[in-house]
């Protein structure tokens, strides 16, 4: 009997694994620990105020020790209108839910866009489009009206909430730390797949730094840095608070930092496409 539980028990995580949101499937693949292939994920589109719409993408790397980079190009490439359309270019094993949108216009239409990706030998490809059914709302989980936190780089500057990203630049030299401070603020509400809290309620947010783009090395201080409460006036929020870590990087040119902060839905929203924010630090590393 246990042995068929282990058995059914895998089974359950590699069905489990096929799936990326609302209802779709990926190649029936095991993930391997090296070796196999990365797929885009669609998530959904929205929306803009301005008429246009967003298509929200993410990925699903299966090689559950191997981080791969693909640069820009016949090997990751978003067409049409690409190759470059603001994809990742470093990819981290696993799951990495919402990481950027691509913008298309009103009249978008029947038309779709289609990522190609090309790892270890092995070619995917995954197209997104306006369909109905793939309609998303990553602001507001109507069950409860949660909302996305907010963040910003900058105590009084900037914010972002959502999916739409803020993008800040810095400069940075080889074997130097960088500090990274992040502000975030949010309703404190919870959205789960069981309705039920989390079992331990800490900081309404949780932040997570990842490698976007880059051509090095880069180390973190710590890629989960805890945020800590603050009282803050100028935001009506019931929580307010502010993390920092450091980066070092091991060689010079651009990259690329993706900060992604999370309410209490956790990682990928729970299923529900909301609520989480990301942010984005290009750094200019010089000798």
């Amino acid at each position: 009997m246990r042995i068929f539980s282990l058995w059914a028990g895998a089974a359950a995580l590699w069905v489990a694994c096929l799936v990326l949101a609302r209802g779709q499937v990926l190649v029936p693949e095991p993930p391997r620990d090296s070796g196999t292939s990365i797929t885009g994920a669609f998530e959904g589109w929205f929306k803009n105020p301005d008429g246009t719409f967003s298509l929200l993408l993410g990925y699903y790397n299966r090689n559950r020790k191997q981080e791969v980079d693909i640069p820009v190009g016949p090997y990751n490439d978003l067409e049409p209108g690409g190759p470059d359309r603001g994809q990742p270019t470093h990819f981290l094993p696993g799951r990495g839910w919402g990481l950027f949108t691509v913008k298309v216009p009103a009249d978008f239409g029947d038309n779709k866009i289609t990522w190609t990706i090309v790892a270890n030998g092995q070619t995917t490809a995954i197209p997104a489009s306006l369909k109905p059914e793939w309609e998303i709302s990553p602001f507001m989980e109507a069950a409860v009206g949660n909302t996305p936190p907010v963040l910003s780089f900058d105590q009084h500057g900037p914010s972002v909430q959502g999916p739409r990203g803020l993008i800040v630049q810095r400069s940075a030299k080889v074997g130097e730390s960088l500090p990274l401070t992040v502000w975030v603020s949010d309703d404190a509400k919870f959205t789960s797949s069981s309705g039920a809290k989390p079992k331990e309620l800490g900081a309404p947010v949780t932040l997570r730094w990842i490698v976007y783009r880059g051509p090095g090395r880069v180390a973190f201080g710590s890629d989960r840095p805890v945020v800590q409460k603050i009282e803050r006036p100028d935001v009506s929020a019931p929580f307010s608070g502010t993390a920092t870590t450091t980066v070092t990087f091991g060689e010079p040119g651009e990259y690329v930092l993706l900060v992604t902060a999370n309410d209490y839905s956790g990682e990928g929203g729970a299923g529900f496409q909301c609520c989480w924010t990301t942010g984005q630090v290009k750094v200019l590393v010089k000798p």
